[in-house]
């Protein structure tokens, strides 16, 4: 993991990368998922993803957590980049790309026992999510 110096306090913090994505329905809503209890911030609602393994791609990373999370099966060709999220924590960095599937083979289904919700754009604000994932919303009310 790389590290980078805080101009606050020279206090070093782990970046860390998580790729996330919007996967969107025929009917123009975005899939997010409650983090189950026992997880850090337990309760909110996010984008499906996971953390970027080292030597692995973001792409790559979408495939194998959508597979494993969601059941369904996901082509690297079907994941559009649409913006990214520089955050933060007390302490680590958060860094994630958020990428757009429209396409899949498979049904979702949750596979960790975490809620799922589809929801249009312009209503995702009505869910508590972390504080990351915020900002992304108005990218996804503008494309859809």
């Amino acid at each position: 993991m790389a590290t980078i110096a805080h101009r606050a306090g020279a206090l070093a913090l782990k970046i860390v990368l998580v790729a996330a994505c919007a996967l969107v329905d025929a009917d123009g809503r975005v899939l997010i998922a409650q983090r189950p209890p026992g997880k850090p911030m337990a309760g909110l609602w996010e984008f499906p993803g996971g953390k970027v393994e080292d030597g692995e791609r973001p792409e790559y990373t979408l495939i194998r957590e959508l597979r494993e999370e969601l059941t369904i099966t996901v082509s690297e060709a079907c994941l559009a980049p649409l913006a990214f999220a520089s955050h933060t924590y007390p302490d680590f960095h958060l860094l994630m790309p958020l990428y757009v599937c429209r396409r899949w083979d498979g049904t979702v289904a949750a596979t960790e026992g975490q809620q799922l919700a589809w929801v249009r754009p312009n209503r995702l604000r009505d869910y508590e999510m972390p504080p990351a994932d915020v900002p992304l919303i108005s990218h996804l009310m503008t494309l859809l």
